[in-house]
Order: structure tokens, then C-alpha cells, then sequence
């Protein structure tokens, strides 16, 4: 076997570990809490599959910071997510970013 088709054999084996590790990674659940007033879960994929709040928080004057609870849970989830998906890409392909096929 010459050279470019050993290395076409181990692209391909990449590139199924990176399908295989994504799909792992779009159905595990991020759940995130903030303020103990919202409890966020995220999935992998960055869809929503939960969010909860404190019967307390629902007081017209929390509402600002309800808001404010809401946005940083759900940004932190996906910076999670984010960060996961980077450290699969470097674990597989040995650098930062898919590869590029």
C-alpha cells in the first residue's frame, strides 16, 4: 500500500471517529444553574431540552435579573458545549477545528 492511500485510510478513519463522537456529543445533556433561580439542560446539539424556574423568581421585581439568570445559563451551557466539541476535534484529528473535508 503506498503512502497516499495509508494516508487516505487514516482521513477516513478520522473523519468517522469525529461522526461518531459528534453524535455522542448532540445527545449528552448540559445542564447549567444560575442564581438557583433557572436551572437550564442544553443538548449537545445546542437545542434546548429544559429549563426550570424558581416559583420565587417569578416576582415582577426579579424579573431583570431572571432575564439576566436565563442568558448566562444558556450561554454557558453552549460555551460547554463549545469547548467539548474543540477538545473531541483536538483529541481525534490532533489539532483545533474539524478537518477540513
Amino acid at each position: 500500500m503506498n503512502q497516499m492511500q495509508q494516508m487516505l485510510m487514516q482521513a477516513q478513519k478520522m473523519q468517522r471517529e469525529l461522526v461518531k463522537a459528534r453524535e455522542a456529543l448532540a445527545a449528552k445533556d448540559f445542564p447549567v444553574s444560575k442564581a438557583g433561580m433557572v436551572e437550564i439542560v442544553l443538548k449537545g446539539d445546542k437545542t434546548i431540552k429544559k429549563i426550570a424556574i424558581d416559583k420565587e423568581a417569578l416576582d415582577p421585581e426579579n424579573k431583570d435579573m431572571l432575564e439576566e439568570s436565563i442568558a448566562l445559563a444558556i450561554n454557558e451551557g453552549l460555551k460547554k458545549i463549545d469547548e467539548e466539541s474543540e477538545a473531541i476535534d483536538e483529541e481525534i484529528t490532533g489539532r483545533k477545528g474539524a478537518l477540513p473535508f
